[in-house]
């Protein structure tokens, strides 16, 4: 019978074909693999071991708790924004995130707090100034574009954060030779 696995630290595409290749490779039923979510049809505790090895050795974790699932779902929800730009919210993040995960938004954000030691809108900054500097180094948009994809009322509010989270100026951190860019499953 297949069943639901809930994985941390997946989040991107390449995580998924990591994580399906090597699955396919020790023969365990895979049903259906999404970021943060894998259903497999594991037959005996063999395959359940070389599942929990497969994971291991790739840095990816079972979420056992309600409270990490959750957490993972916000992470999730909150990657896949900055994977699809140009972000438009209708509403508040609070609100958009409340109806995703049909949940009161004081308990998402309670529970994301207390797993993460950070807000939901403190995480959220750094996955965009992560993006930011991305969009820097692909030299395709300009500052102004950078900030309307991501959302910025204006420049000046993406300069401000951008130079609070990382010591530096947008155009600084464009002249510089090394860019030094965090992987978002590091991210708190």
């Amino acid at each position: 019978m297949a069943k639901d696995y809930y994985i941390k630290n997946m989040v991107c595409d390449r995580c998924i074909k990591v994580l399906k290749s090597e699955i396919e490779v020790k023969g365990i039923d895979l049903k259906e693999i999404d970021l943060g979510r894998v259903r497999l049809n594991i037959k005996n505790n063999e395959e359940l071991y070389a599942f929990k090895k497969i994971l291991d050795n790739n840095g990816f974790e079972f979420i056992d708790t309600a409270e990490d699932k959750l957490t993972e779902q916000v992470k999730i929800i909150l990657i896949k924004m900055l994977d699809n730009l140009p972000i438009y919210l209708n509403d508040r993040l609070s609100v958009h995130l409340a109806n995703e995960l049909n949940q009161e938004y004081s308990k998402i954000s309670k529970v994301f707090s207390f797993t993460q030691g950070v807000t939901i809108e403190k995480y959220f900054i750094k996955l965009k100034i992560e993006k930011v500097k991305e969009l820097i180094q692909t030299q395709e948009k300009n500052f102004t574009e950078i900030s309307q994809l991501l959302d910025y009322s204006h420049i000046n509010h993406l300069s401000r954060q951008f130079k609070i989270e990382t010591g530096m100026s947008l155009t600084a951190y464009k002249k510089q030779q090394k860019k030094n860019r965090n992987s978002i499953d590091k991210i708190i």
